[in-house]
């Protein structure tokens, strides 16, 4: 990386960095992009040239690299895996090194759950890699790109981490999800 390209991820990691400082402080809802430019020590100008979205893409800075790890999980899995337990892996293993090696991580979720705008962005960001996954998929197993049953294991896998938040055991939960869609719903009742 070029010294222009270290200078632009500074700048763009210091935006993302005082804007979560200043929201988990004083909630979201009361903190402007003025200031979070000023905390930055950048304009409000340069702050929208890095984060053109707005306000909530500085809380989701790491959203670049998410659908490339997202399409490498299917398409570089080991051959004895299958795609949701490839997805499974790949979304255990994030989720595990996030929560170990930020100490503030819990502080992060907590913004997330308790404001309606963050978990709508939230959603709708986890969501637009999508397309993507779905076309990996269907790649992968020989398939039209916009065939259903690849599109419905794209969204569901994408809404899994979202459906286990806040559940007792989120790992335990994320490993039942992805159970029911490598090996689909049990046919008959038990007990």
């Amino acid at each position: 990386m070029g010294r222009r390209e270290r200078k632009k991820a500074a700048t763009r990691q210091s935006l993302a960095d005082a804007a979560l400082r200043l929201f988990t402080e004083r909630g979201y809802d009361e903190v402007g992009v003025r200031e979070i430019a000023d905390a930055a020590d950048v304009s409000v100008t340069t702050l929208f040239k890095h984060f053109p979205d707005g306000k909530e893409a500085l809380v989701f800075d790491q959203d670049v690299d998410r659908e490339a790890a997202l399409v490498a999980a299917v398409r570089e899995r080991p051959a004895d895996l299958t795609v949701p337990q490839a997805l499974h892996r790949m979304l255990l293993g994030a989720h595990s090194r996030t929560v170990h090696a930020d100490p503030g991580f819990d502080d992060f979720l907590r913004l997330i759950d308790t404001t309606p705008a963050l978990r709508e962005y939230a959603r709708r960001m986890w969501l637009r890699h999508e397309h993507a996954l779905a076309a990996a998929i269907a790649d992968d197993a020989g398939l039209a790109a916009d065939d259903p049953g690849c599109r419905a294991l794209a969204h569901f896998a994408l809404e899994a981490p979202v459906l286990v938040r806040g559940t007792q055991d989120p790992d335990a939960a994320l490993a039942r999800v992805f159970d029911l869609l490598d090996n689909g719903w049990p046919g008959t009742r038990t007990g």
